[in-house]
């Protein structure tokens, strides 16, 4: 990954296994479906990993708003086949390091592609083309120590294991509303450039964990009573929705969640209900390419 605000990491292959006979099947739009018939590859069923790295846009009424996104995905890919569709729905070639990147148009945007291996894409969608050099660079040099991301090199080790998605940095910014993150309805005392580090990992159920860094243990102290008092209020706020299963499992996540504090950081630890990863994909299914389906923008 090149650098960046906050990473964002999802191993689909273990939920796979968990929603698979539960899913819903999905209608596709055109260009996505002739994005399958020309290369073969369907995203919900081929993908197997996804890291995006999230970059902050100097002005965020720009054509990336306020975030751009570097991407790496990982799954089964037809090359040769997935070579054509690119070579006939770009604008622009350039050789890199071995590497042809292709330029799409997408929504007033260029989006950058090079498969960097047999099962792996890259794609970016920055200004310039440096992340996406940068991922090429980086991906030649993976066995070298410190070749990736500040990032992952300072807080990968905190994850833990058996995790099937995690983040890290900035990870507030593509939710942040008017500077400020909000859940609920009710405003946090969070900016949505507070570095935070999450994950969802197995441990005899699926746990989520999120903690923020904050500048000192006073400030830590201060916002873990905050956000329990901010829990007991969404605790209520909730008790009297209809009793249908989304409803259910966001009072089961609440109900679940403990927020303390550990020196400078605050720590929510909850428990997520097993049916919850089927939940959300059978409501909107992610868009992993990212503009990978047409030259117009029509995405999945």
């Amino acid at each position: 990954m090149p650098e960046s605000d906050g990473i964002v990491y999802v191993n689909l292959r273990p939920l796979r296994v968990l929603v698979h006979k539960n899913l819903k099947p999905v209608a596709r739009e055109p260009g996505y479906q002739a994005f399958i018939d020309a290369t073969g590859i369907d995203w919900e069923r081929d993908l197997e990993e996804a890291a995006v790295a999230l970059h902050r846009m100097p002005d965020p009424r720009g054509p990336n708003g306020p975030v751009a996104y570097s991407i790496v995905l990982v799954g089964k890919i037809d090359g040769k086949s997935l070579a054509r569709w690119l070579d006939a729905h770009a604008n622009d070639k350039e050789s890199y390091d071995g590497h042809t990147i292709y330029s799409i148009p997408s929504e007033g945007r260029t989006v950058r592609v090079a498969q960097i291996a047999y099962d792996t894409i890259a794609i970016s969608n920055t200004p310039s083309p440096e992340q996406i050099h940068s991922m090429l660079d980086r991906h030649r040099t993976a066995a070298l120590p410190f070749s990736g991301s500040t990032l992952l090199a300072e807080h990968y080790s905190e994850m833990p294991i058996l995790s099937l998605a995690w983040g890290m940095g900035q990870i507030g910014l593509p939710f942040g509303e008017n500077g400020s993150l909000h859940v609920l309805g009710m405003e946090l005392p969070l900016r949505p450039d507070t570095t935070f580090l999450a994950s969802v990992h197995w441990a005899g159920g699926l746990k989520l964990r999120l903690t923020e860094i904050t500048d000192s243990n006073a400030t830590a102290e201060n916002q873990a009573a905050t956000l329990n008092l901010l829990l007991t209020l969404a605790r209520g706020a909730t008790s009297g929705l209809a009793g249908n299963t989304a409803n259910n499992s966001l009072r089961e996540v609440l109900r679940t969640t403990q927020i303390s504090q550990h020196r400078n950081r605050v720590v929510a630890n909850a428990t997520l209900p097993q049916n919850l990863p089927v939940e959300l994909l059978n409501g909107s299914a992610p868009d992993a390419a990212a503009g990978l389906s047409d030259e117009s923008g029509g995405k999945k």
